[in-house]
């Protein structure tokens, strides 16, 4: 049985702080605003706890880290089904803060997110299409179509994968899983290059950007190539890399800009893109991480940063089940309420929930943020 939608517990953050972005459809594990999602495993429950479906499964600077796919326990029956060589449309959360863009790659798995092969890429300015003239959180691109390559093997247990490293603010690393069924390959393996994991415990640290969006473009353009099959896991590929749908920009001629990694502030973004005093980007060390998201202490003067209610972490709010507000909505779309802010469920506002922490309510482009007057 298709759960309907029910309360997006994501605040989508302005400035520089934590960016949120999840896909929709087809609906990823567990997701409490996906489309057309199936019913959870036994024993499952929905996103929503403290590091919830919009956020990273891995920060450099805060700790915490998911397994990729953040879930490793597949639906029962797949969330879509889909024809090798045929298009396909990706959609993803309109509540998101995108962080200035970055890389996203599409990935095809046939053994439950072990092994990932890219079957499409949108590097650089993925969520905008083309270079922003300085540091934004708002989309203009929240959906994407692409053919799958026709050599897909056909599967009843296919894992699609969406993973993303954000252009500016803290480095971390966003990935959703959607289990998928694909029919009428051509193919018993397919080969592309080997999805890239950056800013996650073993693997490198991509600077934030700074406005060069050839940053860490080496590890896209390096990646190996795997083989992937229903027949098990990955394989040394038989031939050279075949085609596979990417978007590509003109590769600039501008030399690296240092990129030192930005405090964890809700102060406004500047109007334009400026290089603060280097320092350097710490190392990604690989002893074990904190149970979940918490930032260093630090003797420097405290920042402000958003805060949730009930002091949840990252983005998790109270969902009892009262209304308020009035007006129809779209569910998991959020709106300011005074001080406090109201999310869209089964079609109707939710009650106001408090920011708490003497904070309030801001927009911010198509998303809110809980920050200090």
């Amino acid at each position: 049985m298709k759960y309907s939608a029910v309360l997006s517990c994501i605040i989508a953050l302005a400035g520089l702080t934590a960016g949120h972005v999840s896909i929709i459809s087809p609906c990823p594990r567990y997701s409490p605003v996906g489309e057309n999602c199936p019913a959870l495993p036994a024993g499952e429950s929905l996103d929503i706890a403290e590091k919830a479906i919009n956020g990273p499964i891995s920060s450099v600077q805060l700790g915490g880290t998911m397994p990729l796919c953040r879930h490793t326990t597949p639906y029962a029956t797949p969330s879509a089904t889909w024809t090798a060589g045929q298009s396909v449309t990706i959609k993803f959360n309109p509540s998101a803060a995108i962080h200035s863009g970055g890389n996203c790659e599409f990935s095809m798995s046939y053994d439950n997110g072990k092994t990932f092969a890219v079957i499409h890429r949108e590097l650089r300015y993925c969520f905008l299409g083309s270079k922003p003239a300085s540091l934004t959180n708002t989309a203009t691109i929240l959906s994407y179509t692409f053919n799958l390559p026709a050599d897909l093997p056909s599967s009843d247990k296919a894992v699609f994968a969406w993973s993303w490293v954000n252009a500016s603010g803290n480095r971390e690393f966003y990935m959703n899983c959607a289990d998928v069924a694909i029919k009428g390959g051509s193919s018993k393996s397919y080969t592309g290059p080997e999805m890239v994991v950056a800013n996650y415990p073993g693997y490198p640290t991509i600077p934030e950007f700074n406005g060069n969006y050839e940053t860490g473009m080496e590890h896209y353009t390096g990646a190996k190539n795997i083989t992937v099959s229903p027949s098990g896991g990955s394989q040394p590929p038989a031939s050279p890399n075949p085609p596979y749908a990417t978007a590509t920009a003109p590769v600039s001629s501008a030399p690296p800009v240092a990129s030192p990694t930005l405090a964890y502030s809700t102060r406004p973004m500047p109007a334009s893109y400026s290089v603060p005093a280097a320092s350097p980007t710490p190392a990604y060390s690989t002893r074990p991480m904190p149970a979940s998201y918490s930032a260093p202490v630090s003797s420097a003067p405290p920042v402000a940063s958003p805060t949730y209610a009930a002091g949840n972490g990252n983005g998790n709010i109270p969902h009892e089940a009262k209304t308020g507000g009035s007006g129809s909505c779209s569910p998991g779309a959020m709106q300011c309420s005074g001080a406090g802010f109201n999310v869209c469920v089964g079609g109707a506002w939710s009650q106001t929930y408090s920011c708490g922490g003497g904070t309030a309510c801001k927009s911010a482009g198509s998303g809110i943020y809980c920050g200090y007057p």
